[in-house]
């Protein structure tokens, strides 16, 4: 367990563990399941699945040839949907391996300065969190939102089952945590200027609200969770509504078009 994030070697991960990988000199990670026998379900936005290391023959049809040489059915997704298998290599690309700690204690949370690298929630059996990426990569999650539904979110969903109520907000995500909590510490620690003149203590205190608000958005300790199945993760997140708003519309247009 290293201080700043968990870096393991191949051989050392498994079936059902939360992976990641950083991208762009450390700029962000990106997240995904582990489901064995080299390969990973992951979840990106439609519009990097165009082109990208892992499908760059890939367009919006998942039954195209792969362009990975080693394993014909990486890059397979289901059209629309932005969950997909990759194998292992192509979803590393040249960056190393990280596994996502769970049931972290609060001081080891709040001592990992970097956010996206552990939580204080409990993990599922492996098999349920494989059961729930794999009917994800059939049936998909929803559009990709880099603050409230993104490649971390859906691992954390596939590793826990839980489910923010409130979709308002920011999502279960480590990483826009920290993207909203350094700035947030920054503007609130402003006003103590006055009272600690001293740079290194306005340093302290602002690295303390830091991980607070950090720690204040973790999944393990939010209290707007819900345990939520993966068959019914639609209906709870309106997916269904919304689709059928749209094939009522849709049937709508054409009896209009009839008439």
């Amino acid at each position: 367990m290293g201080l700043l994030t968990n870096r393991v070697e191949r051989n050392e991960i498994k079936a059902g563990d939360h992976i990641y990988t950083y991208r762009a000199v450390f700029a962000y990670s990106h997240h995904g399941i582990y489901v064995g026998g080299s390969k990973v379900v992951h979840f990106r936005p439609e519009r990097n699945l165009i082109v990208g290391a892992e499908t760059s023959s890939e367009t919006q049809n998942s039954i195209l040839p792969s362009s990975c040489l080693i394993f014909p059915d990486c890059g397979f997704r289901q059209p629309n949907s932005g969950v997909i298998l990759s194998c292992l290599d192509c979803f590393l690309g040249n960056g190393s391996l990280y596994c996502f700690e769970y049931a972290v204690a609060p001081s080891v949370f709040l001592a990992k300065v970097r956010g996206g690298t552990c939580t204080t929630a409990t993990s599922d059996p492996p098999e349920t969190v494989i059961h729930r990426a794999m009917y994800l990569l059939q049936n998909g999650f929803g559009n990709y939102n880099v603050f409230q539904n993104n490649c971390e979110d859906f691992a954390l969903y596939c590793r826990t089952g839980l489910l923010i109520v409130d979709r308002q907000g920011v999502g279960s995500s480590g990483q826009a945590s920290s993207v909203i909590g350094a700035p947030l510490a920054a503007i609130l620690s402003s006003p103590l200027k006055l009272l600690m003149p001293s740079p290194v203590g306005m340093a302290t205190v602002t690295a303390g609200m830091y991980c607070m608000s950090r720690y204040a958005t973790d999944i393990g300790v939010r209290s707007d969770v819900i345990k939520v199945a993966v068959e019914d993760l639609a209906v709870n997140l309106g997916w269904l509504s919304r689709h059928e708003e749209t094939s009522e519309e849709n049937k709508s247009s054409n009896q209009l078009i009839a008439m």
